[in-house]
């Protein structure tokens, strides 16, 4: 109760320092004019192109530093017509440039890379937007703009039509982009749009802003964005009905299923649809969907009490999945889209699919998602909905809600239905250093249990050298999320192989405190003390589990990072628990406590050879636990990259529970032959699950948004290497 009142007091206090950050949309505008020439997208700058539309070029420091303006200088014009948005960009430097890849939409790479990228809030609301990027060798990336807290965060998984291109100079290089105003939800009345504009320059490993706020913002925060002034507002987009089929030819073959005696050769046939009901709410419908190209699972090896949840990598959930996502905690999430078509780690057949997203009013955004599975030998078929509104209150607050069912429409033995319901209150203080999200969820099923809910508030306070935050979860025992991740609700019990249900408490606080050296001549960005404490209490209010952490990290100004890590944790383990292994006896029920520390170094990431390692020892449970990871990729800019990852557990408990060493090793080749044609390879061993599983993707853009794909993906067991399923899959898709 204490540590509870402790974090009452924090939020009262921090309250007082949330005072408002200056106007970036009043202090920085760009009046746009249209254009009275033909654009073409060619990387050199006629005259009579540009030539009579505005620059601006005073651009700041925005990372590791937030004070002074840029050292090499950029310039961006922009215009449009009837159609499209222009942008042009030239950047100075003295020559030296990086291009990690020329593959699209690879975040690490991109940000890695030197870079241009345009961040758009066009509804101009601060709660959510677009940004398009360019590397200086031509390698794309687009994606939202969705708010978390106060902080922005870009998702690479958005997918529209838009255009580029990039030509390199001796002292200079220049980018030209041009989007389609109907790739856009925007307001067809309104006269500004929120913008901002991000270089990265990977060579002095700065990132400078058009606008300029402080560095414990991202880059592309909506608070800090500066305003597009239109002469006259775009009107409402034409022709926004896009049909994007597809057609799949497939070879498979299970070889654990012995009356397979030869792979099935499948076609099928589907797509997608996209409508702009109005500029700013579309409607997306898909038919049949296939997920064979989505990026292959990274294993991981799984040392804990609960399951872990992988993320999504189907395009269809993950295009404007914030509006659904954003709700609860880092340890709670009501809906989580991967829930939805895979059951225990198998896909179950999707028929149809739809999705309408958008903002009804300038300050009202809304989200509706219905989903229908087919019925198999082994599932029913199942209706899932799910609908979540966002409305914007005060300066930058958002009153939030969302419903979920998942409904049983053929017979089934399991449970009919499950439904969710939750609403939340999320406070942004208008400078957005202060953030506090109150939020109340329940859950409803036919058994009519008590215990349905789950509560709390989850904030953080950010300066430029002080952060902090908090977290306060309280968990019913019968808070049922179906197509959400509850993890430590279940326990599962060794010795009598039962699942039992446990509510609990959660409270996590934080602080971290960090110091920038000044100077030119510094050799570190950053270095500082943080500090993460979370304390897990049963429904009695007795302990069921802490951890208490304390680090010291590095940051080099050559990119490099150190970081070292202490961790003591107690565990009052309520039920026989196996850890690596059904061979062994279970861990008894007991009360464990185990320290642990941990040393982390990535190197110089703009080396062509890049490393990075993991190293930790500690008491684990009623043993020891000895872990270690090695990672290594040789870079061949910008056309490949090829990765070694080892990942490395020696635990060792008690005489009869049992040791073993746990490996993981994994490949990682990619190939860029040019900005529109890629090979991607997977290699993985983990002795864990044994399994080893190879996946290879050959993609190629042929047309804007149009692409063909050959896959091949198979699955060996770790004894003999015995084959337990292969598969080939050609797909090819086209945007009408």
């Amino acid at each position: 109760m204490k540590i509870l009142w402790s974090l009452l007091f924090i939020l009262l206090v921090t309250v007082g320092f949330s005072q408002n950050g200056k106007d970036t949309r009043a202090l920085y505008q760009y009046q746009i004019k249209p254009t009275t020439n033909s654009i073409v997208l060619d990387g050199v700058i006629s005259a009579d192109e540009w030539s009579n539309h505005d620059t601006t070029t005073g651009f700041f420091n925005h990372w590791p530093v937030d004070e002074g303006e840029a050292r090499n200088r950029t310039e961006v014009k922009m215009t449009y017509d009837e159609h499209q948005f222009y942008i042009m960009a030239k950047c100075y430097d003295q020559g030296k440039r990086i291009v990690q890849s020329l593959v699209r939409d690879n975040d690490e790479d991109f940000w890695g890379s030197d870079n241009f990228t345009i961040a758009l809030d066009p509804v101009n609301t601060k709660q959510s937007g677009f940004m398009f990027g360019v590397t200086a060798g031509g390698a794309e990336i687009e994606g939202t703009l969705t708010l978390e807290g106060s902080q922005t965060y870009s998702s690479e998984n958005w997918d529209n039509k838009w255009a580029s291109k990039v030509v390199q100079y001796e002292d200079h290089w220049v980018v030209e982009v041009s989007i389609p105003f109907k790739t856009l939800r925007y307001n067809a009345n309104q006269n500004e749009w929120g913008i901002n504009f991000i270089r990265g320059d990977k060579s002095n490993n700065v990132y400078t802003t058009w606008t300029q706020f402080p560095v414990n913002f991202n880059a592309v925060g909506m608070n800090y964005m500066g305003s597009l002034v239109w002469d006259q507002s775009p009107e409402k987009a034409k022709g926004t009905f896009i049909l994007n089929p597809y057609v799949t030819s497939s070879s498979l073959r299970d070889y654990e299923n012995s009356e397979q005696t030869e792979a099935e050769l499948t076609s099928d046939l589907g797509g997608d649809v996209k409508v702009a009901l109005t500029s700013n709410l579309n409607l997306d419908l898909t038919l049949f969907p296939d997920f064979s190209n989505a990026d292959v699972d990274q294993q991981v090896t799984n040392i804990t009490r609960f399951d872990i949840f992988l993320p999504e990598q189907r395009n269809f959930f993950l295009e404007n999945n914030d509006i659904f996502a954003n709700f609860g905690t880092y340890d709670i999430k009501p809906f989580f889209s991967r829930r939805i078509g895979i059951n225990e780690g198998e896909a179950i057949p999707i028929d149809f699919g739809g999705r309408l997203t958008g903002n009804i009013t300038p300050n009202l955004r809304m989200g509706i998602m219905n989903v229908q599975t087919r019925r198999t030998e082994e599932f029913a078929a199942q209706n899932y909905s799910v609908a979540a509104f966002q409305q914007k209150v005060l300066k930058r607050s958002v009153v939030k809600g969302i419903f979920i069912n998942r409904q049983a429409t053929s017979n089934t033995l399991d449970m009919e239905y499950s439904r969710n319901l939750g609403l939340e209150f999320s406070y942004v203080s208008e400078s957005g250093r202060l953030n506090n999200t109150f939020m109340y969820h329940t859950s409803l099923t036919p058994e009519n249990f008590d215990d349905t809910y789950f509560y709390g508030f989850e904030g953080t306070y950010s300066s430029k050298k002080f952060r902090t935050g908090w977290t306060l979860n309280v968990v019913g025992e019968n808070y049922l999320t179906e197509l959400g991740v509850n993890p430590r609700l279940e326990n599962y019990n060794a010795e009598t192989d039962k699942t039992i249900r446990v509510g609990y408490t959660l409270i996590n606080p934080w602080v971290r405190y960090l110091f920038f050296p000044k100077g030119d001549d510094r050799k570190i960005n950053y270095h500082g003390l943080r500090t993460w404490h979370m304390m897990y209490l049963n429904p009695d209010g007795s302990l069921n589990e802490i951890e208490d952490n304390l680090a010291y990290d590095f940051e080099f100004q050559n990119t490099s990072k150190l970081n070292l890590i202490g961790r003591y944790q107690e565990v009052n383990l309520m039920f026989p628990t196996s850890l690596i292994g059904d061979e062994f006896d279970p861990i008894p029920v007991g009360n464990y406590d185990f320290t642990r520390f941990d040393v982390q170094y990535r190197s110089d990431e703009r080396k062509t050879f890049v490393w990075n390692t993991l190293a930790g020892y500690g008491s684990f449970y009623n043993g020891t636990r000895l872990g270690a990871m090695v990672q290594g990729s040789f870079r061949f800019r910008p056309w490949g990259t090829f990765g070694l990852t080892y990942d490395y557990n020696d635990i060792r408990l008690a005489d009869g529970y049992g040791s073993k060493n746990l490996h993981l090793v994994r490949f990682n080749g990619n190939i860029s032959f040019s900005n529109k044609l890629f090979f991607t390879n997977v290699l993985q061993y983990t002795s864990r699950n044994d399994n080893f599983s190879a996946f290879s993707r050959l993609q190629w853009r042929y047309s804007p948004m149009s692409d063909i794909f050959l896959i091949y993906n198979e699955n060996h067991d770790t004894t003999g290497l015995g084959i337990k399923n292969r598969s080939i899959v050609l797909k090819v898709t086209y945007w009408l």
